[in-house]
């Protein structure tokens, strides 16, 4: 992320979606609409972006086609469960133009597409990765005077976690009950990013003062990992995002609210900048305006002919006044020409500053219908604790072949996915 202290730092983001979400991140990912609330994106440079793992169908269609072959399980999940995941790799946007920009980023997603196919356990869980280079940094534009744009990776996956299926005591071999009868992928978001014990030094697990142990959340291991990933493949000039930042748990839509929001208040600033600026401007041609010359006085001067000339004579005195008020004359109207060209230039600029302010005012908006669905880091905390308990107290059930006294009729290895 960019913070303007010359530090370039990885980002990694994992943005869970449900059936009614995938649709819209298919289109924007595949560049499927035929117009964007993201003013930056460039439709002339969509031919730049890069596939690094190309779709065969649509999101949804592949997903039900790998579930009939049998190479991910649906088992026990819910109608609304969190079926879908995207990964959003990024750095910011100085640290490819430093590197020379297109051809430099290319190389770079095409390395952190290895490390995501590491994090999501497979390719073949992937259904698309692909590398936009058609979003427009404006900042960096405006301040460059050249196009700049913001390269970053997009790879939606289908969350899976292996699972074993054990016989059960129906099983008519006794020999059997309790080993393994298949081994499954199941889908699940809860179990993929579940919270892991956070280690020290030697490798042991980090004690609480009540001696519990002390959870690390899924997205600080995923900005881990893709820290990691990226310095062994040889980019030893970028550093991890900062630990415990509020960046780690953004979700796609508020991390664009939140660089909107900024963009919004630096354009405002501008804006009240050049206003004051053009009122001090006006102020000063008002004035070399009012500075009437004395009419009155260069009236009363006298002009004589002389005999036998088309040329007049008039007093050295009157010559001398009559210059200087020539003079003054001459470099007011050239100082009030020069302030109406300043003024006329802020004037178009405030004009194009409330353009822009206006284009992320009603940007900003479209992010309110989604405001309700966005976590809070609190929520996520409670959420991953009481998942982990639940998922304590149903080891502890299974351990002890106790699921007949809680399901009856069903095997004891029939249980619920928790996916939310």
């Amino acid at each position: 992320m960019a913070r303007g202290d010359g530090i370039h730092r990885t980002s990694a983001r994992n943005a869970r979606m449900k059936d009614t979400d995938i649709d819209n991140a298919q289109a924007h990912n595949e560049r499927e609409k035929s117009s964007y609330v993201n003013q930056d994106i460039v439709p002339d440079r969509t031919p730049y972006n890069v596939h690094f793992k190309t779709p065969t169908a649509g999101y949804k269609e592949m997903f039900e086609q790998m579930r009939s072959d049998g190479v991910i399980s649906t088992r026990g999940l819910k109608a609304d469960a969190e079926k879908f995941g995207e990964l959003i790799f990024d750095v910011n946007s100085a640290y490819f133009f430093n590197h020379g920009g297109y051809e430099f980023a290319k190389q770079f997603y095409a390395d952190a597409y290895k490390a995501a196919i590491k994090i999501v356990g497979g390719e073949q869980y992937i259904l698309s990765a692909v590398m936009h280079a058609d979003e427009r940094n404006r900042a960096m534009s405006d301040a460059l005077g050249r196009d700049v744009y913001h390269y970053h990776l997009h790879v939606v996956y289908i969350p899976v976690v292996e699972k074993q299926i054990l016989w059960s005591k129906r099983c008519k071999d006794k020999s059997l009950v309790g080993t393994v009868k298949e081994i499954i992928q199941q889908v699940s978001m809860s179990k993929k990013w579940a919270s892991k014990p956070a280690l020290d030094e030697n490798g042991e697990p980090i004690l609480s003062v009540k001696g519990k142990p002390v959870l690390k959340k899924s997205y600080s291991v995923l900005q881990d990992d893709f820290f990691r990933y990226m310095r062994d493949a040889g980019y030893d000039d970028v550093e991890r995002g900062e630990r415990g930042s509020s960046e780690e748990h953004l979700t796609v839509t508020q991390f664009k609210v939140q660089q909107e929001q900024a963009r919004l208040a630096e354009l405002t600033e501008q804006n009240r900048q050049q206003e004051q600026q053009a009122a001090t401007l006006g102020k000063q041609i008002k004035k070399i305006q009012n500075q009437q010359i004395n009419v009155a006085a260069i009236e009363k001067i006298e002009a004589k002919p002389i005999p036998f000339s088309t040329k007049i004579a008039v007093e050295r005195e009157d010559f001398e006044h009559l210059s200087t008020l020539a003079k003054k004359f001459v470099v007011a109207e050239k100082k009030e020409s020069k302030l109406q060209k300043a003024l006329d230039a802020a004037n178009r600029l405030i004009a194009r500053l409330k353009e822009e302010i206006a284009g992320l005012k009603q940007e900003l908006s479209e992010y309110k219908s989604v405001r309700g669905k966005l976590r809070t880091s609190d929520l996520e905390r409670e959420n991953a604790e009481l998942r982990g308990k639940i998922q304590r107290y149903e080891d502890v059930i299974q351990h002890n072949n106790l699921w007949h006294f809680f399901r009856p009729r069903r095997e004891k290895t029939a249980m619920r996915d928790d996916a939310r």
